[in-house]
């Protein structure tokens, strides 16, 4: 894939989507253990139905990470400067997520050439799971 430029990206340019893989018990204790979220909501069963759900589910900083890893797999890390998002609904086992990004905005920030990029992750349902945007500089 060619690397963006500012002026090869228009408003309204779709990201490459990320499609995952339904997310599971390992993939939720694998992040558990990689982010130091020991949350037992997350990892065990039985205290995940004593509050009220019907079992674990994944960590929201998961679904963030995999919008970061949609951001950069389009530019280099460093290009990234800002990532902001809002956390809409619980991934539970089994939700197959999909994450996209659309160019929203070409702008001008502290002398640099940026777009800002809408995000959100949803899952087979069409249920959006997390939105937010991104500033990169191209």
């Amino acid at each position: 894939m060619t690397k963006p430029s500012y002026d090869s990206v228009q408003v309204g340019d779709q990201l490459p989507t990320l499609e995952l893989p339904a997310v599971n018990r390992t993939t939720v204790a694998l992040f558990g253990g990689a982010s130091g979220d020991h949350n037992p909501i997350h990892i065990d069963i039985d205290f995940a139905r004593r509050a009220g759900m019907p079992d674990v589910f994944a960590q929201g900083m998961l679904g963030m990470a995999w919008l970061g890893r949609l951001l950069t797999r389009w530019i280099p890390q460093a290009h990234l400067r800002r990532f902001d998002v809002r956390f809409q609904g619980i991934t539970h086992l089994g939700n197959q997520i999909t994450c996209s990004g659309r160019v929203v905005e070409k702008l001008e920030v502290n002398g640099e050439n940026c777009v800002r990029i809408e995000l959100q992750n949803t899952n087979q349902f069409g249920q959006t799971k997390i939105a937010g945007e991104a500033l990169v500089a191209l």
